[in-house]
C-alpha cells in the first residue's frame, strides 16, 4: 500500500519530470492531463484536489456545473510505461469541489461502492476479478462514415485473405488460430514486450497466446485481483497494449467483432468471493462449489440480460454475441460448456481455484462497473438464495435441445430495455443510482443504437440495390 509520501520519494528516486493523472468516463475512456514535475504538489493531488472541466467529459456535468476535482490515490502510482519523458501515472477518483463528495457518476466510485456494500453485508470482505480481455491486433485499418459513404477495411499478414498474392505463405483460417505456433502466429515477440511492459508497471500475468480468430487475435491473461485494482489494471492493460502496436506500427482494437465470419473478442470473467483469507466458492454441490456459489450465479443468470447493457455495451457485441461462434449466448452455467454463460473452471481441484466464470462480457465495457454490476447481480443471488436450476452439460446447440434453452437478447437495444425494467438489484445500498444508470441508457440510445439503426448498412445495398 503506496501513500503520498511513498510517491514523494519514487518521484525523486526516478528523476520524474511530468506527473499524470487519468481517470475513467462512464462509457470506459481512460482521460488525463499531466503537469510538469515543479508543479506537484502533495497536498494538492492527495487532499485539496485538481480541478478540471466536467462538462467537457461524456457523461459528466451541464455547462452551468461544470467544475469538477480529482484526489489521486497514491496506490496506483507507476511509472508511465508509454510516455518519452520521465512520467508518474497516477489514478484520480473525482469528487464534487463544494461538498467535498464522491461523485456519483464516477465510475471507481461506483466499484467502491459495491466493495462496501459486499462487506457490509456480512457475506465476505473480498471479491476477486479475473477478466480475459481478448483483442485484435492488424497491421493496417480503415474505417468512414460520412453522409453518402460508409465503409472500413483492415489488414493483417495472418489473414486467409491474403494468401491470394505473393507473400509468407503462412495465413491462419478462420477459427483456427488458437495456439499455433510461428511462423502461424507471428505475434509471439509483440505480445511478450506488451507483458514485460506490464509487469514491469505492476501487472502480474500468468499466460499470453495467439487466439481462436484469424489476422491476430490475440490474449493476454492477468492474475487475479481484488475489484477495484482489477479495474485499474484492466484499464492500464488496454493502455499498454494499444501503445506497444503502435510502437511497432500495428494497430490493436478490442472491438469484439471487427471480422465477419470469425469469432469475436470476449472479456471471460473469473469471480469468486472470500472471507477471512478463506475461499468461499469450494464445496460439495455440483463441480465442486458451494451453495453459496450456485446462488451467486442464480443471481447472475436471474439479471444476465440487464448485465449485458452494462457488460457487453455496444451494437458490435450483438455480432459477437450469437450462435456458432465459441459465444457464451445460453443463459446457463455448467463446469466445462463454453456455450454457456456460467461456465466453472475445472482446471484445478484446490478449494482457492474454484470460481466461476462469466463469459457474456466484453473489452468494451467500462470494468468498473461491468464487475460491480456482476457483483451486485450475485449478491441479489445469494440474498435471495436464487436456484440457477439444473447445469447444462449437453451440447446446447444440438438440434433436439435447441427447443429447451434460453438465450440472452440479440441487440443492444433489447439489453438497455432489459436494464431499465431490471435495475433494482444495482440500486440496492446506492451502489448505482437512478441518475447515472439513466446517463448510461440515455447516451446508448441517442449516441449508438439510434444513430447505427438509422444509415444504411453496405451490405444492404448488395441486398436491394437492384430490387
Amino acid at each position: 500500500m503506496k501513500t503520498p509520501q511513498d510517491v514523494v520519494k519514487l518521484i525523486e528516486e526516478k528523476g520524474i519530470q511530468i506527473i499524470d493523472v487519468k481517470f475513467t468516463d462512464v462509457f470506459g475512456q481512460w482521460q488525463h492531463f499531466s503537469m510538469p514535475v515543479e508543479e506537484f504538489d502533495a497536498a494538492t493531488v492527495f487532499q485539496e484536489g485538481m480541478g478540471f472541466d466536467g462538462s467537457s467529459i461524456r457523461g459528466f456535468q451541464s455547462i452551468e456545473a461544470s467544475d469538477m476535482i480529482l484526489l489521486a490515490d497514491p496506490e496506483s502510482a507507476i511509472v508511465d510505461p508509454v510516455c518519452e519523458h520521465p512520467t508518474l501515472s497516477l489514478v484520480c477518483d473525482v469528487y464534487d469541489p463544494i461538498t467535498r463528495e464522491a461523485y456519483s457518476r464516477d465510475p471507481r466510485y461506483v466499484a467502491r461502492k459495491a466493495v462496501k456494500y459486499l462487506q457490509d453485508s456480512g457475506i465476505a470482505d473480498t471479491a476477486y476479478f479475473g477478466p480475459e480481455a481478448e483483442f485484435f491486433v492488424f497491421d493496417k485499418v480503415m474505417y468512414s462514415a460520412g453522409e453518402y459513404s460508409s465503409a472500413y477495411q483492415i489488414d493483417s499478414v495472418e489473414g486467409p485473405w491474403n494468401s491470394g498474392i505473393f507473400g509468407f505463405g503462412h495465413s491462419v483460417p478462420h477459427k483456427r488460430g488458437y495456439f499455433p505456433v510461428a511462423p502461424f502466429d507471428t505475434l509471439q515477440d509483440l505480445r511478450s514486450e506488451m507483458v514485460r511492459t506490464m509487469i514491469a508497471s505492476g501487472i502480474e500475468v500468468e499466460v499470453h497466446h495467439h487466439e481462436v480468430a484469424t489476422a491476430g487475435q490475440c490474449e493476454i491473461d492477468m492474475k487475479y485481483d481484488r475489484l477495484v485494482r482489477m479495474a485499474d489494471k484492466v484499464q492500464l492493460y488496454k493502455y499498454i497494449v494499444k501503445n506497444v502496436a503502435k510502437k511497432h506500427g500495428k494497430t490493436v482494437t478490442f472491438m469484439p467483432k471487427p471480422i465477419y465470419a470469425d469469432n469475436g473478442s470476449g472479456m471471460h470473467t473469473h469471480q469468486s468471493l472470500w472471507k477471512d483469507g478463506q475461499p468461499l466458492f469450494a464445496g460439495e454441490e455440483y463441480a465442486g462449489i458451494s451453495q453459496l456459489a450456485l446462488w451467486y450465479i442464480g443471481g447472475i443468470l436471474k439479471h444476465i440480460n440487464a448485465l449485458l447493457a452494462i457488460c457487453a455495451p455496444t451494437t458490435n457485441s450483438y455480432r459477437r454475441l450469437v450462435p456458432g461462434y465459441e459465444a457464451p449466448v445460453v443463459i446457463a452455467y455448467s463446469a466445462r460448456n463454453r456455450s454457456a454463460a456460467v461456465r466453472i473452471p475445472m482446471y484445478s481441484q484446490s478449494p482457492k481455484a474454484k470460481r466461476l466464470e462469466f463469459r457474456c462480457p466484453d473489452p468494451t465495457a467500462n470494468p468498473y462497473l461491468a464487475f460491480a454490476a456482476m457483483l451486485m447481480a450475485g449478491l441479489d443471488g445469494i440474498n435471495n438464495q436464487i436456484d440457477p436450476g439444473a447445469p447444462a452439460d449437453m451440447d446446447l446447440f444440438e438440434a433436439e435441445n435447441i427447443g429447451k434453452v434460453r438465450t440472452t437478447v440479440g441487440k443492444l437495444n433489447e439489453a438497455l430495455d432489459a436494464l431499465e425494467a431490471d435495475k433494482a438489484f444495482l440500486l440496492e445500498g446506492g451502489v448505482f443510482t437512478e441518475d447515472l444508470l439513466h446517463t448510461f441508457i440515455t447516451h446508448k440510445h441517442e449516441e449508438e443504437v439510434g444513430p447505427v439503426s438509422l444509415r444504411p448498412h453496405p451490405y444492404e445495398f448488395l441486398l436491394y440495390y437492384g430490387a
